[in-house]
């Protein structure tokens, strides 16, 4: 099933980010994640592409496993980064062969130190361009892009960024999802601006839970999110607190899609970090699934 077939169900999506495992001890984490995970009849599953597409292996290893194993509607991602034309061809051909047709185009992260990114030769500078191949490479796969309600942080301005995301739009992407955030504000306004410019597609929020203060700072600091004051004042006082800090998170984002799936909203897509407990905890008190 393609992403854009289960948005046009008429009812609010539930999709899961996971990241590939690197170790016996994650993958035997993922696999519990996605056993219990299932349970919550996800319409898709993303797997995320690592740093100069060193888990690529990885991520076909796992998209194949979410389809096979799982009978999960897979979501592979491609990035820029170090990808040739021909690189990219190739692991659309794989895709091809074991019936994976969904794809997350993205630009991809910057590895740490580089200054300007320059693209490989014959390669990619931009998710747009990437876009444009993939539909050119194989018109019937279902491709969607990543989108960022409080602006990329390498981006000039929210007026230039919508422009740019529009150009994904129209190079053949069919959804966007969002980068995380912890305002709801963020998403309505994000959603406000796309639709002024024109962009059509359904707009999923991403949501993240909390699960640890040293990693949720790496990563906001990378993606240019921002924590509201009130939350963070939670999370400075219990950062040695495991516990605390994961209740705190849970009870953030539950919050955030309480009001989320209150308003006119695709789905919900969160980024599991593969762990199950927050995100079982969540869906089990909001009940929509």
């Amino acid at each position: 099933m393609k992403v854009t077939e289960a948005l046009q169900k008429g009812e609010q999506s539930l999709s899961f980010e996971f990241f590939p495992p690197k170790t016996p001890v994650q993958e035997a984490n993922l696999f519990a994640a996605l056993d219990k995970l299932q349970d919550f009849k996800p319409n898709f599953c993303s797997v995320t592409y690592g740093a100069l597409g060193n888990t690529a292996a990885r991520t076909f290893q796992w998209v194949k496993a979410i389809k096979e194993k799982y009978q999960i509607t897979p979501v592979a991602h491609l990035t820029c980064i170090a990808a040739s034309q021909q690189n990219v061809a190739d692991q659309l051909a794989e895709f091809s062969a074991i019936g994976v047709d969904n794809i997350l185009a993205l630009r991809g992260d910057v590895p740490a130190g580089t200054v300007n990114f320059v693209p490989p030769v014959d390669g990619f500078s931009q998710a747009r361009d990437l876009v444009a191949f993939i539909k050119r490479q194989k018109p019937k796969f279902c491709v969607g892009v990543a989108g960022h309600p409080e602006g990329h942080c390498q981006s000039p301005s929210l007026k230039q960024e919508t422009e740019y995301l529009k150009e994904k739009i129209d190079a053949g992407s069919e959804y966007i999802i969002t980068q995380l955030f912890f305002d709801n504000r963020y998403y309505f306004d994000f959603v406000d601006r796309c639709r002024k410019a024109g962009i059509k597609v359904p707009i999923i929020p991403g949501v993240m839970p909390i699960t640890s203060v040293q990693q949720i700072k790496k990563m906001t600091g990378v993606c240019g999110a921002t924590i509201p004051a009130d939350l963070q004042a939670k999370l400075d006082k219990y950062e040695n607190d495991k516990e605390a800090t994961v209740k705190i998170g849970i009870e953030q984002a539950l919050k955030q899609c309480q009001e989320l799936l209150e308003a006119d909203i695709p789905g919900i897509h969160f980024f599991v970090l593969n762990q199950s407990e927050p995100i079982s905890k969540i869906l089990a008190q909001l009940g929509n699934w």
